[in-house]
Parts: C-alpha cells; structure tokens; sequence
C-alpha cells in the first residue's frame, strides 16, 4: 500500500498531492455547472447572479435554497406581495436589473399591472411599508419599536407579525442582493433574454439544487430560427401572460379608470424581431429619495453585539415568527464563512466586523486596529460604497489592490459583503421586533 501525505518530498508523493487536487478542483466545477443547470432549468435562463455566484457553488447552493424558500414557499404573504416588496427594495438602490427581475415575476404571479404604475398605485397596506423599507436601506440603525408598533397597529390595513417578520427578510434579502448585483458588475448588464421556451419544467422545484437531485428536467430543443423573436417581459413571459395583461386593462377601460401605458409591459401589435426587456423606472416606487446613508455617529447607540447577536437572539426569533427562515439564513452566514481563502480567516473577519462597524455594531472582544493593519485604504473604500451607497457604484471604481486578485476572490469579497449587510439590518429589524413584544 502506498500513502501519500502532505510532508512527502519525493516524486511519487507530489504526483499524488496534484492528483488529489486535481479531483477536488474537478468535483467543484461538477457541482457548480450541477447548479447553473438546475437555476437554467428553472428559470429559462441562467441569470448574472448565479454566474458570479458559481465560482463558489458550496455558497451558491445555499443562497440558492434560502432564496427559493423567500419568494416561493409556505409564508403568510402572497407571491404577487413578496415580489412587489422586492421591487420596492431593489428601487430604493436604483437597482434595474433586480426591478426588471421581480417585474416580471409580480405578473407571473398573477400581479395587478396598474401597481406597476408607481408606489402609489399600491395598496395602502404596501405603501405602509415604505418607511421601514427605505431604513432599513440606508440607516438600519434607526430602525425602531415604533416602526413595528405603526405597522401593527389595528386597522383594516395592518399587518400581522407573522406577515412583517417575511417582508423585513426580504427586504433585508434585496438590500443586501443590490449590494452584491451593484459590486460585480451584473446591474450594467442586460436583463437576461429567453433561452429556454415555458419556463420551470413540469416537476422541478430550484430547491433541489440543496437536495442533491442531479438530474435535470430536459427541454426538446428547438431549431432558433423556428423560435420567433418575441418582445417579452423576461425569459419565461409567454402569449398567455401577454393576453391577460391586455384583458385586465380593457377591464378598468371599461371602467373608466386610467389605463397603464407602457412599452415594458404591454405592446401587442410589435414587430416579432424587436427585442425589449422588463426595464421599468425604480425610481417610480420610492418615495423621500433624498433620504440615504450616513454616517454613523450615535457612539451612544452602538448595538453591541454582546447584548443582541445573530446567534443568540437574532435567530431563535427570527424561525419560531417565520419558519425554517432562521436555519437557511444561519446556512447562508455559515457558507461564506467557510469559503477558502488565500489570504486567511483574518481578512475575513476584518471584512466582516468593518461592515459592521459602519453600521454600528461592535464587537468588544475583536480588536479594530487589525481592520486598518489588513484592509487597504482603497479597499475599504470599495467596500463601504458596495455596502452603503451601492446605487453609486460601478466597476471602475474597483481599487488598484482589486488588480491581481483572481475574479472568484473578488466575488468573495462581495459575498461577504452581502452577507455582513444582511446580518446587520436583520439584527437592527429583530432588535425593535423584541423591544416591541416585550413592551
């Protein structure tokens, strides 16, 4: 028997060593091409976001799964709800690609057209929501047990707990997803065209990329020059969606109510070789745009986490209001923790609890003089704006440090963004959820 160890110098011994490298690096490629066919699949096309996201499929697996659970599974509010709240989230960074996305999907939902129109055009319960959306967005922090308390509050347009505890998630979800979709690039890109004809084959569900079900529901391929090139509303938008949209606004003709006129969401009489996307105006669905990030300065309001933390507060409140939600986002914050790193755990963690610092949240056993020793200047930089400001940041702006780092390091970097900023509004949001049930 012959054993191969780390410490062998010999030929035989290194050979090994780059065969079993070899194998790892493989069996990483296999599991992320698993995964963008199984999101191909679902979705018709294979978005920018999982593209990025496949450098680390161990990652990608569970964003993939928490996602799939958000916006499509058991929870109290309807699926034409949980994608108009992602829009409104996606608005308050001017983030078109995750608008256009979610645009798309309210319809297919079987969404009102006319609330597309603007915020305003929402019901009175959505536009409620506006307030703690656009806090939660730019100055968590101020995030507060009034805010639940208006939310709340009797009426015929209150929400339930169990209702605000789903929208906090996903608004904090989207926040963080801009964030991620703004630092790699993905929002200059179009909004993905159609690849695959009826969308999600009959049987697959996107969560069984997290169950270990390889196979792939195949599509009959079709010659492309016997597809017509139809202007849609996103990869999966077909005649039957197209129909219903123009019924419903015969409809409130009829009724003598205004009707939503727009090239993105309805034009039946174009020409077939005309080619649009689902590009609606974010800026129609937020209201205060001045309102954004700032400094934070309340030294006297730090939230630390000695006395709220994810793991100790954050979590068991967040899976006994909503279920299952706590273990997928524990999943998440646990996965990119446990990416490989060339340059070591430490400048993760300097990551981390310098996005945190900037959202107030101290850590009293960490030491911040590491923070300045491992991240350079023009580094924290890049990662304050993809954190804070993301609607103002475009690729250009990547640091000269960013140059030699490989693309699946940069990505990391902006995973682990995404997800310090996910921890913190959810912290912000659960802390005023608890000072509200125990008043």
């Amino acid at each position: 028997m012959i054993i191969c160890t780390k410490k062998m110098d010999y030929r035989l011994g290194t050979q090994c060593q780059r065969v079993q490298n070899q194998v790892k690096v493989n069996s990483e490629k296999e599991r992320a091409s698993v995964l963008c066919m199984k999101a191909l699949a679902s979705r018709g096309r294979l978005d920018s976001v999982s593209q990025h996201m496949a450098s680390h499929p161990q990652y990608l697996e569970s964003f993939l799964r928490t996602q799939h659970y958000i916006l499509f599974m058991d929870g109290p509010l309807p699926l034409q709800y949980r994608h108009y709240i992602a829009i409104m989230a996606a608005a308050r960074h001017h983030c078109s690609y995750l608008v256009s996305l979610h645009t798309a999907q309210f319809l297919r939902a079987g969404g009102e057209p006319l609330w597309l129109q603007g915020l305003e055009a929402a019901p009175p319960r959505l536009q409620h929501l506006d307030h703690i959306n656009k806090v939660l967005a730019h100055q968590p922090w101020l995030t507060s047990r009034s805010h639940i308390q208006a939310l709340l509050k009797s009426g015929e347009q209150c929400w339930s707990l169990a209702e605000l505890v789903q929208a906090v998630v996903l608004l904090a979800h989207c926040h963080s997803l801009c964030s991620f979709v703004f630092g790699c690039g993905t929002d200059t890109e179009p909004v993905p065209t159609p690849r695959i004809p009826h969308g999600t084959p009959p049987g697959y569900c996107l969560s069984d990329a997290a169950n270990g079900n390889t196979t792939v529901p195949l599509t009959p391929s079709v010659p492309s020059e016997r597809l017509p090139r139809r202007r849609s509303l996103d990869s999966s938008c077909d005649v039957a969606l197209r129909e219903r949209i123009q019924k419903s606004q015969e409809e409130k003709e009829r009724r003598g109510e205004r009707t939503l006129y727009s090239q993105t969401l309805l034009n039946t009489d174009l020409d077939e070789d005309e080619e649009m996307d689902c590009s609606t105006d974010p800026s129609r669905f937020i209201s205060d745009p001045e309102f954004g990030y700032q400094e934070f300065a309340r030294q006297d309001e730090v939230l630390r986490v000695q006395d709220y933390s994810w793991e100790d507060h954050g979590f068991s409140l967040v899976n006994r209001l909503y279920s299952d939600i706590g273990h997928l986002l524990d999943d998440r914050f646990r996965s990119v923790a446990a990416l490989p790193s060339p340059h070591g755990p430490d400048l993760q963690r300097a990551i981390w609890n310098y996005i945190h610092c900037i959202y107030g949240i101290r850590y009293d056993d960490y030491d911040y003089g590491e923070v300045n020793q491992l991240l350079e200047k023009g580094l924290k930089l890049y990662i304050k704006a993809v954190a804070c400001y993301p609607d103002a940041t475009k690729p250009p702006l990547c640091p000269p440090p960013w140059t030699p780092l490989k693309p699946a390091e940069k990505v990391h970097v902006n995973l682990l963004v995404m997800e310090a900023r996910l921890q913190a509004e959810l912290l912000y949001a659960l802390r005023a959820i608890t000072q509200y049930m125990i008043a």
